[in-house]
């Protein structure tokens, strides 16, 4: 059996299970929600199990109960294929008063309509596992903490030992447990083979709606063009039309994207609102972004040498890495990632923003001169918040695709994604 490489989702777990009755896990196929749940519970239901499936089903109609007896915590792989479970853990967290007593799993939200169940709301809380990253394949040697520049201000140093080849290799071969430690080839295969699932099958299971499999193609292709941009999804709307021979209705492609976001395919990043000095008009459109940075790579049919080629292009693909990897470090840090730009095109590319009010302003760029024009960005930024009615921020940092870590005289650390850790 494959080593076990440590997930920050591990502590997230600990932590969550310590003061609630259940955690429902979220995410993506193939991210390692199970194999992480499997290494805290103590016995399991694989809902999916071709041997068992159909009684599982039956049970979980019949008389949940007999799913839910077991030693505790108790996984539930895959629960979503029956829905009414979880009013039955809900009922069965109330009755036995204890926590750690259920994990659920979940790769997509239900197909069949809960809005009559309870919320959960004290019983069951959740939390989302994205694919790996860079820090958790040991791809980043985590020597710059991201916990630690919430901390007391020092300065940064150290060296990453990605050079540009490799990071090219790691934004095509993503994030997917099975795709680390493997060979190149084998790697890279890994994001082909999930996208082929995702418009072969996964996007018309989520609801039970059948979807073309050549719209859904021309969808990923064109969402994967304006990666890490805040194009409208109208936008999105026109590039495909010039690729698809039928007439395309806005309707359809909010049904598809919706159904990618319900299997955490795409993930776009919510606008910050902060409170500034001066009235400014905030942009408040998503940046779009996958889940993965391969998804993107995978669906435009495009591996590392065509990224090295077009090093414009990598820096968008390179943004989607960097956003995977700190919303990753967020969850486990009680925080959230957001995008700003406001009317005169002043953007942060991530503001990690923590439950306590405390947050840190994040440009990405590749490397170069783009850097200092960066740095300059988040210190016009950082003027126009309002410190009197919100807090200074904990950083600026300026995340990047280079060798050294450092922090520049005015203040702004400079640190390469092979260095950043939890």
């Amino acid at each position: 059996m494959k080593e076990y490489l440590p997930r920050v989702a591990d502590s997230v777990l600990n932590n969550k299970l310590e003061a609630k009755g259940a955690v429902l896990i979220e995410g993506p196929k193939w991210c390692g929600k199970t194999t992480t749940a499997l290494q805290k519970a103590k016995s399991v239901v694989l809902m999916q199990d071709p041997l068992h499936k159909q009684q599982n089903l039956a049970l979980a109609e019949l008389n949940p109960l007999q799913l839910l007896t077991g030693e505790t915590p108790r996984l539930i792989d895959e629960w979503q294929l029956a829905p009414q479970l979880w009013d039955a853990i809900r009922f069965e967290v109330d009755k036995r008063d204890e926590f750690e007593q259920f994990i659920l799993t979940g790769s997509s939200v239900p197909i069949a309509d809960m809005s009559n169940s309870h919320t959960g709301t004290g019983r069951i809380t959740r939390m989302t596992m994205r694919p790996m990253t860079l820090y958790e394949s040991k791809d980043s040697d985590g020597s710059v903490s991201l916990r630690s520049l919430f901390g007391p201000r020092s300065d940064v140093s150290s060296e990453s030992k990605i050079s540009i080849e490799e990071l090219a290799f790691l934004i095509c071969r993503g994030g997917w447990p099975k795709a680390i430690g493997r060979s190149e080839r084998i790697s890279l295969q890994q994001a082909f083979d999930y996208v082929d699932s995702i418009i072969a099958q996964d996007v018309s299971r989520v609801d039970g709606i059948s979807r073309d499999p050549q719209r859904m193609k021309n969808l990923l292709r064109s969402y994967s063009r304006f990666v890490a941009s805040d194009t409208k999804i109208t936008t999105i709307r026109d590039d495909m039309v010039v690729n698809d021979v039928d007439t395309l209705d806005y309707d359809t492609v909010y049904s598809y994207i919706s159904a990618l976001k319900k299997i955490f395919v795409i993930e776009d990043l919510p606008a910050w609102n902060p409170k500034l000095r001066s009235k400014t008009a905030i942009r408040t459109t998503d940046t779009r972004h996958f889940t993965d940075p391969s998804i993107a790579t995978a669906s435009l049919g495009i591996g590392p040498q065509d990224l090295l080629g077009d090093l414009q292009t990598m820096g968008l693909f390179f943004e989607n890495l960097c956003i995977r990897d700190l919303r990753v470090f967020a969850e486990a840090l009680d925080g959230d990632v957001y995008h700003y730009r406001d009317k005169t095109d002043l953007e942060c590319d991530a503001v990690i923003h923590l439950r306590n009010g405390s947050y840190g302003l994040v440009e990405v760029k590749l490397g170069g001169s783009a850097i200092d024009i960066a740095a300059g960005n988040l210190l016009k930024l950082q003027e126009k918040l309002d410190t009197d009615r919100m807090k200074h921020p904990s950083f600026l940092m300026v995340l990047t695709g280079t060798k050294y870590a450092y922090t520049r005289k005015d203040g702004v650390h400079v640190v390469p994604i092979g260095c950043l850790g939890l």
